[in-house]
């Protein structure tokens, strides 16, 4: 069996908390979240400490970040609402060359983005990091040719949340994005613009507005689509081919569009209806 080990802010999170069962089922039990280590207890009143949680979880609990990478065959670094840690967390992952995968949202900048993939490939390390959204089966079984339009809805902030929509933008489009626009006044909407004039919008309307989108082609047809499939599962699914295989199932480049994208996107807020150039 191999031996996974988990890296966050802290452990008692909903990621935390989800994937060692989701990992053991979609493996057949060949792999296992083995070791985890938290930089802090939750610091919600409500959370559990680090020490209880594994307990809590059956996982045995390391001191150090370096006890992981030595003990672990795969790698995760989680923290997904705290991505302003992840190159502190990752530092010796991503210097191990074990495969390792990094929570979303994955940076908080495009520069951050960008050292954390020249530090992957120095150390001949295998990494990605993704939105679940990405793995829809809607969204991937989508067809992708001549796609000229999307506009998109979803929930949460844009700051941890954006990502779920931004994401299966720039892989469906499958271009580079240019430029962005801020579009909202009382709740978070931005246009982006791609290679060729392709655009599309990303409005977020609070917790009760489910993720959807439509899709607009250059034949006129619009398609859309609401992710009703088990992402996660098929996310998970994904991250076991990648530990497996090494081979990462997302684009470094896409990855840092979207880490790009939501670094301007907060840039853009600070003048609405004028188009911020990306880098």
């Amino acid at each position: 069996m191999k031996k996974i080990g988990f890296i966050d802010y802290y452990l008692d999170e909903w990621h935390a908390n989800k994937y060692p069962e989701w990992i053991a089922d979609a493996s057949g039990g060949m792999m296992a979240v083995a070791y985890a280590y938290g930089k802090i207890d939750s610091p919600h009143p409500e959370g559990l400490t680090n020490a209880d949680w594994c307990v809590k979880n059956g996982i045995e609990q390391l001191d150090s970040i370096a006890e992981i990478v030595e003990k672990s065959d795969y790698l995760i670094v989680l923290s997904p609402d705290n991505p302003e840690f992840h190159e502190e967390l990752a530092e010796l992952p991503l210097k191990s060359g074990k495969p390792t995968y990094i929570d979303k949202t994955f940076a908080p900048d495009s520069a951050t983005a960008s050292r954390l993939f020249a530090l992957a490939r120095k150390h001949g390390t295998p990494m990605y990091s993704s939105s679940a959204l990405r793995f829809a089966s809607e969204y991937a079984e989508a067809d992708r040719d001549g796609i000229t339009s999307i506009a998109s809805w979803g929930p949460g902030r844009f700051e941890n949340y954006s990502i779920h929509q931004i994401e299966p933008i720039v892989s469906l489009m499958g271009s580079r994005p240019r430029r962005v626009m801020w579009i909202g006044s009382h709740a978070p909407a931005m246009v982006i613009e791609f290679d060729g004039g392709k655009q599309a919008t990303l409005h977020q309307f609070g917790w009760e507005c489910p993720f959807s989108m439509v899709v607009g082609y250059e034949s006129g047809k619009a398609l859309p689509l609401k992710p009703e499939s088990d992402f996660f599962r098929l996310f998970i699914r994904g991250l076991i081919r990648f530990f497996e295989t090494g081979n990462p199932p997302v684009e470094e480049a896409q990855t840092i569009d979207v880490i790009t994208l939501i670094e301007y996107g907060f840039k853009a807020g600070n003048t609405p209806y004028v188009w911020v150039d990306l880098p």
